[in-house]
């Protein structure tokens, strides 16, 4: 992948993804069994515990299936019952089971849970590097270079550590530690907890009699991923073209039946790495993405890259049909063996159908010293399975082993936000919008707030006027809002930007009459295209009814003649009207115009969203097709998002725990379309290529657009979207206003990384009054490249046969496209190297 942001980060993290290891092995929970609808047993294991970070009574659940462990996280109120069953229906396709799973009281379940955990991948990764010279083509050549160069001695010392096998009492990855039948010595590293041991070629046994190298192959043939360092033959650099060399290697000539990827390594005589990366045509797409051009001249950026690129993409290798097929038989042979085991088990006569909200109120006298005593052993059991992994290596990222990678690279998290507000005084922020770099407009209960250079507040509308949707549409100077008590006296208002500038005394609903839109009373909301195309369109829901508005200048205008645009509701010109079977509760605008398969000019098309289904509509001809459906009792949809893929508009479909990716032609049988489940139920998804994020009440979850791996998770207490138009704005209650916390925005991962989120102090402010602090995330920084050298990213990418998906952003800066031009599994504009033997 090249032209996209490639900032290397590690997708699917142990310490973001493995559960039960770290919030239920070792704490007092309960752990259920039962059956689905087709008779297949299922694990169900449910903590509350408070969020220590934002005081929020949580209940975290682990859904054991044969296709995999599901997560989610619910919030509890202390007045609402919550049963298995309703705790349940919040997982896929569990909705509808007919009978309630029972309680297992042993405490030897953690062991087998936590073994059912581990089927996720292993913790610590074995790669083979390969040293190869010019012109060799077959693996008997390859592996037959008793001896590297110089140059790969170098590029050892910058993957790790030379180490000595024999007495070796950390991960082995495989060698032998005894009696040193695979070598003398090897090389060892730390990265991000995870221990990494490399099968070196030349320091593997070698045998002068043995053609075939048996003993090397044994290894590197059976590592999913390896490092190929290719140099000139007898270190020549006359006729050694780095470049070429990467065009003409041929994954091929490596016959292996578990190797899937390839990391091509060069040297220039500049000492400047160049990387390439070969995978099978069954892995899916995983990051970083490579810089354009591929070439690294930073040691520890070219260390910490490749090494992120070769752990993503041994997980990303799980997940192809050949790996995801045996992980599936063993966890259904595991899961059916676990539920013979307990449910004929002497213990489990304590089995019963008691509801999840049972299991909190206090136990009945004369049995509550038994069940202390059941609890205590329970406890203690987990603990113990607990330090055995953390002992043994096992343990998913070792946070004490964390801080000793070689050679770490210690930088900002592309998702870092900083302080922009420190004492917003209410927590009733409706809407907001940015404008500029350096204002956001704020709608609250008491009012619109314009808050300026993030060092000033002042009200511009008084709380008479009740807005509760508002916008910024920079490129043609004006601002939005939809007012009204309630939805029957719904109004959509239009201003210059100029005079809100002018704006000294708060503004009442008596004295923006003349701002009113015609047309537009009981509005319950209303959706614009996006600002900077060929013309501004504003879609109004009112009850069943959509009017479409058409702003009659185009930014160009705006930009040629600032002084001519004046105008405000007589700037909107009405276009047409429907009627719609039900009334929406969510309306996004297609802006399909650059496409070359877009509609004719008069063609506008709408994403409807109902209760529990979309639909597109056709503003000209009123023609609507059915775009999704939700199953299920209870269904919430979130937002429904305009992406390109390929030239054609895409839309990311957000309801419940779950993303759905769906074109606008009603085609599911592409490979491309493919869900992924958030840990927590979203209130607002932001698209910010290459990832999208969502925000909960209490937490921002990040993942990666092209494959959903989560990547990142934030816990903050009330958190709130602000604003998403250009840089992410959210709000969460300033820290010293929150019991028992420090000023510090809290992050969910090592202590050292810590140490950069601390924002200002906030004034002295009322403790009932409780403000919000307004972080900024800059969507540069979400975007950047890795390299940053101009003259080499300016560059364009050179023509290679077997390399991934080539990438171009869009002309268009402010379309959002999940992964440039490219599809997450591509299949037409991807060039694979044939299958690996």
């Amino acid at each position: 992948m090249f032209g996209s942001p490639s900032t290397p980060v590690l997708e699917n993290p142990e310490y973001q993804t493995r559960w039960y290891f770290k919030f239920f092995l070792g704490k007092l929970h309960q752990n259920y069994v039962g059956l689905e609808n087709d008779k297949s047993p299922f694990f169900l294991s449910v903590v509350l515990n408070e969020d220590t970070n934002t005081c929020v009574p949580l209940c975290r659940s682990i859904l054991f299936r044969k296709t995999g462990a599901q997560k989610i996280s619910l919030p509890i109120s202390h007045n609402k019952v919550m049963t298995v069953k309703q705790i349940l229906a919040n997982f896929p396709n569990m909705d509808k089971v007919e009978k309630g799973p029972k309680e297992i009281f042993s405490p030897d379940i953690q062991k087998d849970l936590l073994l059912l955990e581990e089927q996720e991948g292993s913790v610590n990764f074995k790669f083979g590097v390969i040293y190869m010279k010019q012109g060799q083509t077959t693996d008997d050549e390859i592996l037959s270079n008793e001896y590297g160069s110089y140059r790969f001695e170098q590029f050892l010392s910058l993957l790790g550590d030379k180490v000595k096998l024999r007495g070796w009492d950390k991960y082995r990855g495989g060698l032998d530690t005894k009696g040193d039948m695979t070598g003398k010595f090897s090389v060892y590293t730390i990265y991000e907890g995870h221990e990494i041991m490399f099968h070196v070629s030349t320091l593997l046994p070698y045998s002068r009699d043995n053609r075939q190298q048996v003993e090397r192959k044994r290894h590197i043939g059976n590592d999913i991923v390896n490092i190929v360092f290719v140099e000139a033959r007898d270190n020549s650099e006359a006729d050694f073209d780095p470049e070429a060399a990467h065009s003409h290697f041929n994954p091929t000539c490596i016959k292996s039946q578990f190797t899937h990827i390839f990391a091509v390594v060069t040297m220039d005589s500049d000492n400047r790495y160049r990387l390439s990366v070969f995978s099978d045509e069954a892995v899916p797409l995983f990051g970083p993405s490579l810089p354009c051009p591929p070439v690294f001249t930073d040691l520890r950026s070219f260390r910490e890259f490749l090494l992120v690129k070769l752990i993503n993409g041994e997980k990303a290798t799980f997940e192809t049909p050949t790996f995801a097929g045996k992980r599936q038989r063993t966890l259904d042979m595991l899961i059916k063996d676990l539920y013979s085991e307990h449910m004929i088990d002497s213990r489990m006569t304590m089995l019963n159908r008691r509801a999840f909200s049972d299991v909190l109120v206090e136990t009945p006298r004369h049995s509550r010293l038994k069940e202390d005593s059941r609890q205590i052993e329970f406890v203690r059991v987990g603990q113990a399975l607990k330090l055995e992994a953390i002992v043994r290596g096992d343990a998913p990222t070792s946070l004490a082993s964390a801080s000793c990678s070689a050679g770490a690279v210690f930088r900002r998290s592309p998702w870092e936000a900083s302080c922009f507000y420190p004492a917003f005084p209410t927590q009733s922020v409706l809407c907001a919008d940015s404008w500029g770099d350096g204002r956001l407009a704020i709608g609250t209960d008491e009012g619109v707030y314009l808050v300026e250079d993030g060092s000033s507040h002042r009200l511009i509308f008084d709380k008479t006027l009740s807005v509760r949707q508002l916008s910024v549409v920079e490129p043609h100077g004006i601002f939005l809002m939809r007012a009204g008590q309630s939805n029957k006296e719904g109004k959509i208002y239009v201003f210059r930007l100029s005079q809100i500038e002018c704006i000294q005394d708060p503004l009442s609903r008596l004295e923006t009459k003349e701002h009113r839109l015609e047309r537009t009373r009981g509005t319950n909301l209303y959706a614009i295209s996006r600002a900077g195309g060929a013309r501004l369109r504003m879609c109004v829901a009112i009850g069943k009814k959509l009017l479409m508005f058409q702003w009659k200048h185009s930014a160009a205008w705006t930009a040629w003649c600032p002084s001519s645009d004046t105008d405000t509701v007589e700037g909107f010109t009405f276009l047409w009207e429907l009627i719609l079977n039900e009334t929406p509760s969510m309306v996004t605008i297609l802006d399909s115009g650059w496409s070359p398969s877009s509609p004719t000019h008069g063609d506008t098309l709408v994403c409807v969203g109902y209760k529990s289904h979309w639909d597109v509509v056709n503003g000209r001809t009123g023609q609507a097709h059915h775009l999704h459906a939700v199953e299920g009792a209870r269904v919430r949809l979130v937002a429904a998002l305009d992406l390109y893929e390929d030239q054609e508009v895409q839309l990311l479909l957000c309801y419940n725990h779950t993303c759905h990716f769906q074109k606008i032609n009603g085609s599911t049988s592409s490979s491309n379309n493919f869900d992924f489940h958030w840990n927590s139920v979203p209130t607002d998804i932001v698209c910010a290529f290459p990832y999208v994020i969502a925000f909960t009440q209490n937490s921002m979850e990040i993942r990666l657009i092209v494959n959903g791996n989560l990547i990142h998770t934030m816990t903050m207490p009330k958190l709130q979207l602000i604003a998403s138009k250009n840089d992410i704005f959210f709000a969460t209650t300033a820290p010293e206003f929150f019991p028992n916390k420090t000023d510090r925005l809290f992050v969910d991962v090592r202590q050292q990384d810590l140490q950069k989120y601390s924002p200002p102090s906030s004034p002295n402010v009322s403790p009932e009054v409780r403000p919000l602090r307004i972080y900024r995330i800059p969507i540069h920084t979400l975007s950047r490249p890795m390299n940053t050298d101009p003259c080499v990213s300016s560059c364009q990418p050179p023509t290679w046969k077997l390399i991934e998906t080539k990438l171009v952003v869009p002309e268009q800066s402010a379309r959002i496209s999940r992964s440039a031009t490219s599809s997450p599994t591509p299949a037409k504009g991807k060039i694979m190297p044939a299958p690996v033997k």
